[in-house]
């Protein structure tokens, strides 16, 4: 990406500090000088507006767009369409922001200066693909999931509070038995404790229900897609539907965003970090990047170490060198980045209208 000190006469750069309802743009030229700032409303003729304002004022060599994962994503999106370059920034440096103030036109002028300086050099992911599709049903799968323990809870609570009949009559099963008794109970109407602590229980039961039934059906639907993109990474000895879909996700629909593997094991928190000191030479834990795709490969690492056999004489033979635990398993993590990251980058999301399923790489 071309830097300040790069761009010619005529050519700009723009910088975007996006909200929900409005977007408030900054364009910059060759200089470093801001041009001008306008906001525009969040919406498709919005980002059409703002694209024909940002070429009014030269060549757009690069737009910089806060929030591209929330709600910078459908302008980000259309700016992609348009084959116009767009990197996401980061929010505003807190010791600029604390010296400058804080509004929307210098937010927007400080996403364009990030992208002159170079600061600004992500790809955002593209969303528009199958991978984005499976973010989407995993997110609506965790809501389910953590209402219907939620649900759970309650439902334990409301048994062990019940009146003695009530409990007399779920202690001698299981939760799912328990479940399955409660729901069918229809307490006449009343005032008695007894009949609305069944009332009580039994809405509970039905609610733990209907939230479980929507968990497995998200779960065939996350599995139907895994199982049609990523057969290879799922083909990975200790990869399971969870871990695929998480490293995916974080990779996104477009993981030619990311330079090489070292950019993937960086993302996920795998890489590197050096802890060196006058004669001490040693790496240390990553605790950046993304931590549930760091958790999936913590979870991969874990498997392969209790079943997998050249994994397992892996951690002997580091062992026997004198890596702890924790230094044996940031190698592990490190190497599963890079032998994922083969196969999710053959991923290649079909972006013409009506293409058939996920292409491979040949």
């Amino acid at each position: 990406m071309p830097t300040i000190a790069q761009l010619e006469p005529g050519q700009v750069v723009g910088g975007v500090d996006t909200h929900k309802h409005t977007h408030v743009a900054a364009v910059a030229n060759h200089l470093g000088k801001v041009l001008d700032t306008e906001a525009f409303p969040a919406t498709r003729a919005g980002y059409r507006r703002l694209l024909t304002w940002l070429k009014a004022h030269g060549d757009v060599v690069a737009v910089g767009v806060e929030g591209c994962g929330s709600w910078g994503a459908g302008l980000a999106r259309h700016l992609t369409s348009e084959a116009v370059v767009v990197l996401e920034v980061n929010r505003p440096n807190r010791q600029n922001r604390r010296r400058r103030g804080k509004s929307d036109p210098v937010d927007a002028e400080a996403a364009a200066r990030a992208v002159l300086s170079g600061e600004a050099n992500v790809t955002p992911k593209a969303g528009d693909g199958p991978v984005e599709a499976l973010r989407q049903l995993r997110v609506a799968r965790t809501g389910a999931m953590k209402a219907r323990t939620a649900a759970a809870n309650q439902f334990h609570s409301l048994g062990d509070t019940a009146p003695e009949p009530v409990r007399a009559t779920l202690r001698p099963f299981t939760f799912r038995q328990r479940i399955a008794t409660a729901e069918r109970w229809r307490p006449r109407p009343g005032a008695s404790v007894e009949a609305n602590a069944r009332r009580a229980l039994a809405s509970v039961a039905r609610r733990w229900r209907a939230l479980d039934d929507e968990a497995r059906r998200l779960d065939d639907d996350i599995k139907a897609i895994l199982d049609e993109l990523a057969p290879r990474l799922l083909a990975r000895h200790g990869v399971g539907y969870e871990t695929a879909g998480q490293l995916l996700v974080a990779a996104g629909d477009n993981p030619d965003r990311l330079a090489n593997e070292r950019s993937f094991a960086a993302l996920c928190g795998a890489s590197p970090v050096e802890a060196s000191s006058g004669r001490t030479t040693r790496h240390r834990l990553n605790r950046g990047g993304d931590r549930q795709a760091n958790s999936a490969l913590w979870t991969i690492a874990r498997v392969r170490m209790a079943n997998h056999p050249p994994t397992k004489a892996y951690v002997e033979r580091r062992t026997t060198d004198g890596l702890s635990k924790r230094e044996i398993m940031r190698c592990l993590k490190r190497y599963i980045a890079r032998e994922l990251f083969r196969d999710i980058e053959t991923i290649i999301t079909p972006l013409a209208a009506g293409a058939e399923g996920p292409a491979r790489a040949a």
